[in-house]
Protein backbone atom coordinates (compact mmCIF):
# COMPACT_ATOMS: atom_id res chain seq x y z
CA UNK A 1 0.00 0.00 0.00
CA UNK A 2 3.31 2.62 0.42
CA UNK A 3 4.13 2.14 -2.46
CA UNK A 4 0.83 2.11 -4.18
CA UNK A 5 0.50 5.65 -2.87
CA UNK A 6 3.96 6.88 -3.46
CA UNK A 7 3.18 6.37 -7.45
CA UNK A 8 -0.43 8.02 -7.13
CA UNK A 9 1.20 11.33 -5.32
CA UNK A 10 3.98 10.81 -7.70
CA UNK A 11 1.50 11.22 -10.71
CA UNK A 12 -0.38 13.90 -8.82
CA UNK A 13 2.82 16.14 -8.80
CA UNK A 14 3.84 15.10 -12.70
CA UNK A 15 0.06 15.73 -13.76
CA UNK A 16 0.39 19.31 -11.21
CA UNK A 17 3.58 20.36 -13.20
CA UNK A 18 1.62 19.81 -16.73
CA UNK A 19 -0.92 21.80 -15.65
CA UNK A 20 1.36 24.32 -14.51
CA UNK A 21 3.31 24.66 -17.44
CA UNK A 22 0.22 24.46 -19.67
CA UNK A 23 -0.99 27.50 -17.92
CA UNK A 24 1.80 29.45 -18.45
CA UNK A 25 2.13 28.91 -21.91
CA UNK A 26 -1.93 29.70 -22.27
CA UNK A 27 -1.21 33.25 -20.21
CA UNK A 28 1.66 34.06 -22.58
CA UNK A 29 -0.74 33.67 -25.81
CA UNK A 30 -3.25 35.83 -24.29
CA UNK A 31 -0.93 38.86 -22.95
CA UNK A 32 -1.96 42.11 -23.91
CA UNK A 33 0.03 44.36 -26.68
CA UNK A 34 1.40 47.23 -25.20
CA UNK A 35 -0.54 50.82 -25.79
CA UNK A 36 0.49 53.83 -26.50
CA UNK A 37 -1.23 57.57 -25.49
CA UNK A 38 -1.55 60.59 -28.08
CA UNK A 39 -2.89 63.22 -26.08
CA UNK A 40 -3.66 66.02 -28.13
CA UNK A 41 -4.51 69.24 -26.34
CA UNK A 42 -5.34 67.28 -23.10
CA UNK A 43 -7.48 64.66 -25.48
CA UNK A 44 -5.46 61.51 -24.41
CA UNK A 45 -6.12 59.27 -27.36
CA UNK A 46 -4.80 55.07 -26.45
CA UNK A 47 -3.54 53.73 -29.01
CA UNK A 48 -3.38 49.55 -29.64
CA UNK A 49 -0.56 48.92 -32.00
CA UNK A 50 -1.86 48.61 -35.73
CA UNK A 51 1.31 46.05 -36.66
CA UNK A 52 2.34 43.90 -33.65
CA UNK A 53 4.98 41.17 -33.81
CA UNK A 54 6.88 39.22 -31.80
CA UNK A 55 10.55 39.82 -31.08
CA UNK A 56 11.91 37.35 -34.10
CA UNK A 57 8.89 38.78 -36.62
CA UNK A 58 7.83 35.30 -36.57
CA UNK A 59 4.30 35.51 -34.96
CA UNK A 60 2.61 39.26 -36.69
CA UNK A 61 -0.57 40.67 -36.87
CA UNK A 62 -1.87 43.88 -38.84
CA UNK A 63 -4.75 45.77 -37.04
CA UNK A 64 -5.07 49.05 -38.90
CA UNK A 65 -8.41 49.80 -37.77
CA UNK A 66 -6.35 50.34 -34.09
CA UNK A 67 -5.14 53.78 -34.94
CA UNK A 68 -6.39 56.55 -33.03
CA UNK A 69 -7.84 60.13 -34.37
CA UNK A 70 -8.07 63.40 -33.50
CA UNK A 71 -8.31 67.22 -34.86
CA UNK A 72 -5.16 68.68 -34.61
CA UNK A 73 -5.30 72.36 -34.81
CA UNK A 74 -2.25 73.95 -36.41
CA UNK A 75 0.37 74.33 -34.32
CA UNK A 76 -0.91 71.85 -31.76
CA UNK A 77 2.36 69.80 -29.39
CA UNK A 78 1.31 66.31 -29.10
CA UNK A 79 2.25 64.57 -26.08
CA UNK A 80 3.74 60.76 -26.75
CA UNK A 81 4.08 58.15 -23.46
CA UNK A 82 5.24 55.37 -23.97
CA UNK A 83 5.30 51.99 -21.84
CA UNK A 84 9.11 50.22 -20.63
CA UNK A 85 8.27 47.72 -23.51
CA UNK A 86 8.83 50.40 -26.20
CA UNK A 87 11.00 52.81 -24.44
CA UNK A 88 13.69 50.08 -23.61
CA UNK A 89 14.46 49.47 -27.34
CA UNK A 90 14.92 51.16 -30.25
CA UNK A 91 12.11 53.25 -31.17
CA UNK A 92 11.24 56.65 -33.54
CA UNK A 93 8.57 58.55 -33.76
CA UNK A 94 7.93 59.48 -37.76
CA UNK A 95 5.36 62.07 -38.55
CA UNK A 96 4.20 63.99 -41.28
CA UNK A 97 2.19 67.67 -41.82
CA UNK A 98 1.05 70.10 -43.94
CA UNK A 99 2.43 73.29 -44.19
CA UNK A 100 0.33 76.86 -45.40
CA UNK A 101 0.83 77.50 -48.83
CA UNK A 102 2.02 73.95 -50.05
CA UNK A 103 0.36 70.82 -50.72
CA UNK A 104 2.71 68.16 -50.11
CA UNK A 105 2.84 66.68 -47.06
CA UNK A 106 6.38 67.01 -45.50
CA UNK A 107 7.56 63.83 -43.77
CA UNK A 108 10.59 64.14 -40.61
CA UNK A 109 11.60 61.42 -37.95
CA UNK A 110 13.06 61.96 -34.16
CA UNK A 111 16.35 61.04 -33.84
CA UNK A 112 16.48 58.10 -32.15
CA UNK A 113 19.21 59.41 -29.77
CA UNK A 114 16.50 62.19 -28.49
CA UNK A 115 14.02 59.26 -27.07
CA UNK A 116 16.53 56.37 -25.94
CA UNK A 117 15.27 55.52 -22.41
CA UNK A 118 12.28 57.86 -22.43
CA UNK A 119 8.93 57.09 -21.76
CA UNK A 120 6.96 60.29 -22.99
CA UNK A 121 7.52 62.57 -25.82
CA UNK A 122 6.37 66.25 -26.96
CA UNK A 123 6.22 66.13 -30.76
CA UNK A 124 6.76 69.78 -31.77
CA UNK A 125 6.05 70.91 -35.56
CA UNK A 126 9.20 73.16 -36.85
CA UNK A 127 6.41 76.38 -37.17
CA UNK A 128 3.28 77.24 -35.78
CA UNK A 129 1.05 77.23 -38.59
CA UNK A 130 1.92 73.55 -39.35
CA UNK A 131 -0.76 70.55 -39.31
CA UNK A 132 -0.22 67.23 -38.21
CA UNK A 133 -1.81 64.80 -40.74
CA UNK A 134 -0.13 61.44 -39.00
CA UNK A 135 2.34 60.39 -36.56
CA UNK A 136 3.67 56.95 -35.68
CA UNK A 137 5.44 55.00 -32.87
CA UNK A 138 7.36 52.76 -34.42
CA UNK A 139 9.31 49.96 -32.51
CA UNK A 140 12.63 48.71 -34.24
CA UNK A 141 12.95 44.65 -34.43
CA UNK A 142 15.97 42.41 -34.85
CA UNK A 143 19.24 43.74 -36.28
CA UNK A 144 19.31 45.57 -39.53
CA UNK A 145 19.75 43.40 -42.65
CA UNK A 146 20.69 43.88 -46.34
CA UNK A 147 18.44 42.97 -48.80
CA UNK A 148 19.56 40.36 -51.26
CA UNK A 149 17.22 41.91 -54.05
CA UNK A 150 17.94 45.68 -53.90
CA UNK A 151 20.96 45.47 -51.45
CA UNK A 152 19.34 48.36 -49.76
CA UNK A 153 19.55 48.42 -45.66
CA UNK A 154 16.29 47.23 -43.95
CA UNK A 155 15.31 47.93 -40.35
CA UNK A 156 12.72 45.49 -39.29
CA UNK A 157 9.84 47.47 -37.80
CA UNK A 158 8.41 45.33 -35.02
CA UNK A 159 5.37 47.37 -33.88
CA UNK A 160 3.24 50.55 -35.12
CA UNK A 161 0.76 53.02 -33.22
CA UNK A 162 -0.84 55.48 -35.56
CA UNK A 163 -2.27 58.96 -34.96
CA UNK A 164 -4.26 60.42 -37.55
CA UNK A 165 -4.84 64.08 -37.69
CA UNK A 166 -7.91 66.00 -39.17
CA UNK A 167 -7.04 68.70 -39.31
CA UNK A 168 -8.14 72.19 -37.88
CA UNK A 169 -11.92 71.47 -36.82
CA UNK A 170 -14.67 73.24 -38.76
Amino acid sequence: MIAGSRRTGQRRTGQAAVLAAAALLLAGCGADKPTVTFDVGGNALVAAPTQFCDTKMQNCADEPNARVAAPVPPGTEVKISVPDEVSSAPWQIVYAFTRPGQKAAVQQRVPLTELSGRNEYTLRLPEPGDTLVTAQVQLYGPAPSIDPQSRQIQFPIRATWVLVGEGAPA
